[in-house]
């Protein structure tokens, strides 16, 4: 058993960031399709040791800041730390009593009988991550790539589960067409993770677009991780408006609460809905990226 000194149940631990209330109330309906639990870590210790210092973030404080923001539904993400135990995960689903739907992660040897009781608990997704850590170059201790990902097509297939993809911008096109191949759809994180300095016509970016006009990828757009430019993120709106033009029906909204590795740059997630709220100033649109898609592509009405 771990003690309390041990990495696996950390004690000095950073609080959560909590929001301020948007300016705006948002459409019924509306969901933060990307957000974390860490803890309590006396209950969910982590299976590895984590390279940032880790969040207090357990079901009943992350409930809080849904309801801050008015946001009824959320999809909650399995973090690194935790590697393929999603008991976190799956408590907070339960606690959410059909309000969250979780996106996990597991390794090729899971059973039918894990993948059937995730998918009874609010499921619909499994991540892999293709995005290695900027400390080491490597993949994220506690992550899963996409040869896992093809490896578990047929049986997600049969769950009706997506893959969600961390990747950097240029292999984008790559794995969707392997992941299409293996019969799975797709939803990239963090606006798929381009370079703003590169500009709104540079190959990768308008690879992504043309996916996204043919209706071949799903995009969350999340502007805290891939902005230069905090806490306006001007930078990203002629990225942001050009997916939006592209294909509203393939976009979803997300915070990426409670802000891991970003210390004093984390941003409130009421501010960021005041930057969708001013940048979409379509309420048919808004209402399509908050509510509706997000109800589709993680079957809320099942």
């Amino acid at each position: 058993m771990s003690s309390l000194t041990d990495p696996l149940r950390p004690v000095d631990v950073v609080p959560a960031k909590m929001p301020h209330p948007p300016r705006n109330a948002l459409p019924d309906g509306t969901c933060d399709t990307h957000s974390h639990v860490f803890g309590p870590y006396q209950d969910f210790p982590f299976v590895t040791a984590s390279n940032y210092p880790p969040p207090l973030a357990p079901c009943p404080t992350y409930l809080a800041m849904l309801d801050t923001i008015g946001a009824s539904r959320g999809v909650l993400v399995q973090p690194a730390p935790y590697g393929t135990d999603n008991a976190a995960l799956v408590a907070a689903l339960q606690a959410g009593a059909g309000r969250i739907r979780g996106v996990a992660v597991t390794q090729r040897d899971v059973t039918d009988e894990a993948l059937r009781h995730l998918d009874s608990k609010g499921v619909r997704a499994l991540r892999f991550n293709e995005m290695p850590s900027p400390q080491t170059g490597k993949p994220f201790v506690g992550s899963v790539g996409l040869e896992v990902a093809l490896s578990l097509a047929s049986r997600m297939k049969a769950l009706d589960w997506h893959a969600q993809v961390w990747a950097r911008c240029s292999d984008v096109p790559a794995i969707t067409e392997e992941l299409e191949r293996a019969g799975l759809s797709v939803v990239f994180e963090h606006m798929t993770c381009f370079d703003p300095s590169l500009g709104t016509d540079h190959r990768d970016f308008k690879n992504v677009l043309a996916l996204l006009r043919e209706g071949r990828v799903g995009v969350k757009l999340a502007l805290c991780r891939v902005s230069k430019q905090a806490p306006g993120y001007e930078d990203l709106r002629p990225f942001h408006d050009l997916m939006i033009e592209a294909n509203a029906r393939q976009l979803v909204w997300s915070s990426d609460w409670p802000y891991v590795r970003m210390a004093d740059a984390a941003p409130d997630v009421g501010d960021l809905l005041n930057t969708f709220h001013e940048w979409v100033d379509d309420a048919s649109l808004r209402e399509t990226i908050l509510v509706d898609n997000p109800a589709r592509i993680y079957r809320f009405d099942d």
